[in-house]
């Protein structure tokens, strides 16, 4: 990977000089996809940074990821031990802190038993950091939610910008996004209470682009799994993409430029695509994997069926088949944000598996 795969689609650049001496910014949730990228970036761009770790020995991901990135880290990286779910070592994560990037939250392989798994840790562990961010006397805290904060309660239309919040009430919503409701509704409720820290909240939908070290994201492996003939069906679902280089691109701006203080922006590339959509543009790329790929889309009401002895296909039968019209203009009318296509978004996915190792199996070409 080159240094051109983590600079931003188009030449320009935060609204507000990014200067090393606004203080170290923290990061969150840097041995993750997000945070890999943000903390490349962060160096990249002078700033002296520090990520906080789970657990003693993660460095040695972040590390793998700068490598990946072809970033020299020099003296300008420090990692630290503080989890989301303890009060210790927050304090000292802060010290000396201008900015605070916080991409950490719960995201399980499996469903949990209980939504309360997800929801107390992704909730209190955001409280967790903006009150040690506050009592720090740090300026701002950049915030990332998700999608599924936003557009998981049907409307009319089913367009949705920063405006729209999904109702936690929803049945059949999953945990994951009821975590995320709440987490981003309780920060939100913390800043109004206090008034002396700045929030600003990053709404990522579907994060897929090039991958970083030496764990692949969940997005990536969707991807891997198509490429490789282990999805020869896929449910109809649409949903929202965007470039990783993009989210850690919009994180940046809405952590310099004062217009982004208490405010929310969706990250979307664009129109919203499907896992066949994908697919397609998957096959149009990489001819050598066509006979692998995905042939054929599951109707709503196989998926609704299916949804009942599976759980991974909840989320789509809640869905029903819905298009999504995701608004973008506030990040780039506000923050002069311009994202990446969606097709080259996915592209850039696969190449970066390739680049990783994935090879594609050996077929016959006969998938019936």
């Amino acid at each position: 990977m080159t240094t051109e795969d983590l600079t931003p689609s188009t030449p320009s650049t935060p609204s507000t000089p990014s200067t090393p001496g606004n203080g170290t910014v923290l990061v969150t949730g840097g041995t993750g996809f997000v945070g890999g990228h943000s903390v490349a970036r962060l160096l990249r761009a002078g700033h002296r940074t520090r990520v906080t770790l789970r657990e003693p020995g993660q460095e040695a991901y972040v590390l793998a990821a700068l490598r990946d990135a072809e970033v020299d880290p020099a003296d300008r990286l420090e990692c630290v031990v503080a989890d989301l779910g303890a009060d210790h070592g927050w304090a000292a994560a802060m010290d000396g802190v201008g900015h605070v990037l916080h991409h950490a939250s719960p995201f399980p392989i499996t469903p949990p038993e209980t939504a309360e798994e997800l929801i107390l840790p992704a909730r209190d562990g955001t409280l967790r950091v903006l009150a040690a961010a506050r009592a720090a006397g740090v300026s701002r805290v950049v915030m990332t939610s998700s999608f599924a904060a936003v557009g998981y309660t049907p409307k009319p239309g089913n367009h949705f910008s920063e405006t729209d919040w999904t109702d936690p009430d929803t049945e059949g919503l999953p945990a994951y996004h009821t975590s995320k409701v709440l987490a981003e509704r309780a920060a939100w409720d913390y800043v109004r209470a206090h008034g002396d820290i700045e929030l600003t909240v990053i709404v990522p939908t579907g994060i897929f682009g090039p991958q970083l070290g030496d764990r692949i994201s969940g997005s990536a492996e969707l991807v891997r799994d198509m490429l490789t003939g282990k999805m020869p069906a896929v449910p109809v679902m649409h949903f929202g993409v965007v470039d990783v280089r993009d989210v850690v691109d919009l994180h940046l701006r809405a952590m310099l430029d004062p217009k982004a203080a208490g405010e929310r922006f969706i990250a979307v590339s664009g129109s919203s695509t499907s896992f066949f959509g994908m697919a397609r543009i998957l096959r149009e790329h990489f001819p050598a994997a066509a006979d692998l790929l995905p042939s054929t889309e599951l109707t709503v009401e196989q998926v609704v069926e299916a949804a009942k002895t599976e759980p991974a296909l909840r989320q789509a039968a809640t869905l029903r088949g819905r298009i999504p019209v995701i608004s973008n203009e506030k990040a780039r009318s506000v923050l002069g944000w311009e994202p990446r296509d969606a097709r080259e978004t996915i592209v850039a996915t696969a190449d970066s598996l390739f680049r990783h190792g994935v090879t594609l199996p050996e077929t016959t070409g006969d998938r019936s």
